[in-house]
């Protein structure tokens, strides 16, 4: 090993993020850092071990052989250190007071409600405050510590940080598609009756990519429109039509047959997992130790990505 390296603890950190997000951007993001550190920690990892990890184009960024290797014998130990830190965290530093969380219905019941009972056995002097709702909560009027938030953030003005990805999937029942069949292509789906989610920005306009890397953008009519993601995850089931949910939501209805994942060959943009923090104050103790314990529970191969 090269000199110096064995104390960039630091440096190995940043470059696992830059290997599982793909990219400098988007590693700077999920590390709250600026793209500008993360490429640097990156080189003067790069200049202690005398190799190239990344090749680097402007469109994308791919790990080398070099590369490659350090990944697979420095990911599982980052992880392993990750998880053991969380687990005596409570010895080192006990927390205490209140954590007052909020996050979307179905992600609450779905993802942050199971975490969050692991995480407050893991802290017996810590209360817990869960507030679901698919509606943006205004943090500092409503008290709330911290949000577990999906998609894209509009507000670029926000404390947050990208903790994982998750896939967007066009879903249908099974008896909806025995009565109208089962679409072929995206532009056929224009001819469905599609379950219009007002939450999103753009609820009609969907860009799928092809298995070959062809793209093509469809725009539906609603027949049904709702502001619920639960409700739309009812109205599915129920038969309704067809719409796109994310994969936390629907992974364990696909498994068991009672919703069909549409197109599997085609994908749509992934949407984002964003930790956000309430402007002008400092986040308590107890929110930055849940963000890196969620952090750590999402990057796991089980969970839904």
């Amino acid at each position: 090993m090269a000199r110096g390296v064995e104390n960039n603890l630091e440096g190995l950190q940043i470059f696992v993020a830059v290997a599982e997000a793909g990219g400098f951007t988007a590693a700077a993001e999920r590390l709250g850092m600026t793209k500008a550190n993360v490429s640097l920690q990156v080189g003067r990892l790069e200049t202690q071990l005398g190799a190239t990890l990344f090749n680097r184009t402007t469109r994308r960024v791919k790990l080398t052989e070099a590369g490659q290797a350090l990944y697979l014998d420095a990911q599982p130990a980052l992880a392993t250190l990750r998880d053991a830190l969380l687990q005596a965290g409570h010895g080192a530093a006990a927390l205490s007071g209140t954590l007052r969380l909020t996050a979307p219905v179905s992600h609450m019941a779905e993802s942050v409600a199971p975490a969050a009972t692991q995480f407050i056995r893991q802290h017996p002097g810590l209360q817990l405050e869960l507030h679901a709702s698919d509606h943006m909560v205004d943090l500092v009027a409503s008290g709330m510590d911290l949000a577990i938030r999906l998609g894209m953030l509009r507000d670029s003005s926000l404390r947050a940080l990208k903790l994982g990805e998750f896939a967007q999937l066009p879903v249908a029942s099974p008896a909806y598609l025995q009565a109208r069949g089962h679409p072929e292509r995206p532009q056929d789906l224009a001819e469905h009756d599609w379950v219009a989610l007002t939450l999103l920005k753009t609820p009609l306009s969907w860009p799928f990519a092809g298995p070959g890397g062809e793209e093509q953008a469809v725009r539906m009519k609603a027949r049904i429109k709702v502001d619920s993601a639960a409700s739309l995850r009812a109205l599915l089931l129920a038969g309704a039509g067809v719409s796109v949910l994310d994969s936390f939501s629907v992974q364990e209805d696909i498994r068991q047959g009672r919703l069909v994942h549409l197109l599997p060959q085609w994908t749509l943009p992934k949407g984002g997992v964003y930790a956000v923090f309430p402007p002008g104050r400092h986040a308590p103790a107890a929110a930055r130790a849940f963000v890196e314990f969620y952090r750590v529970l999402l990057a796991r191969p089980s969970l839904p990505a």
